[in-house]
């Protein structure tokens, strides 16, 4: 009877170990990266940072979501704030009239500052599209590539653009990123994260922001230009004085 007991658990734990993993997908390497990121500690706390010596506070209430930019000028604080109702810009505590193209454009300045900053829980936004491309190396570490896009509904003025993100394997945080943009005459970015930290729970990281050293090249070939050498350091994206407080 014991040899029997054997024999079934030995064939168990064979069939078990033959079993394949199961298949990732984008949706589940987000998942994961979202919540090992600081998942719902985005939603239900506020997030303020300098970045190139303006202030930016994000938070949700009642009312949705609320990103602030504060601008300081001697005497003068601008402070821009874009809601689901839109852009709104105070001067000094009063409420300035600003044409409408003009308010798009900080919108969009604004809501780009934070949203990279809050990577990668945009990414499962609902304008959002994610499709696992390929499992490639960069630097001897192994990732899945990943193309994001947006649907021209709710997915912004720069719907057209699309981005890549590369996340390690090992831990699925994204070290990389790309996207290829129209707006100002186009081009391309690759950023590659570094200085990783976590504040209350929420990760943090700066970046090396790189741009190709010729035109015209493929976006899905950046990775491979990164690794030739054949991108420039443009800037440093780099964050000083985060707080995260609950909302």
């Amino acid at each position: 009877m014991k040899k029997l007991l054997s024999f079934v658990l030995l064939v168990f734990l064979i069939s078990c170990k033959q079993q394949p993993e199961p298949a990732m997908t984008a949706q589940k390497i987000v998942d994961s990266s979202i919540q090992d990121s600081g998942g719902e500690y985005f939603r239900n706390h506020e997030v303020s940072f300098l970045f190139r010596d303006r202030k930016y506070i994000s938070k949700y209430d009642e009312q949705g979501k609320s990103l602030e930019r504060y601008t300081y000028l001697d005497s003068i604080v601008i402070r821009d704030k874009r809601t689901n109702e839109g852009l709104e810009r105070f001067i000094n505590d009063s409420l300035i009239a600003l044409p409408d193209s003009i308010a798009r454009r900080y919108s969009n300045s604004v809501n780009s500052v934070h949203y990279f900053v809050k990577l990668p829980y945009g990414l499962n936004d609902k304008a959002v599209n994610k499709i696992l491309l390929s499992e490639v190396k960069i630097k001897d570490k192994d990732y899945y590539k990943i193309k994001v896009t947006f649907d021209q509904d709710m997915g912004g003025e720069d719907f057209e653009d699309v981005y890549l993100y590369w996340f390690n394997k090992a831990t699925l945080k994204p070290d990389y990123l790309a996207y290829d943009f129209r707006v100002n005459g186009g081009g391309q970015r690759f950023r590659e994260a570094y200085n990783e930290r976590y504040v209350d729970s929420i990760r943090f990281v700066d970046y090396n922001n790189y741009k190709p050293k010729t035109k015209g090249t493929d976006i899905f070939e950046i990775d491979r230009l990164f690794e030739a050498g054949e991108l420039e350091l443009l800037s440093k994206i780099e964050l000083s004085e985060i707080e995260v407080k609950p909302n």
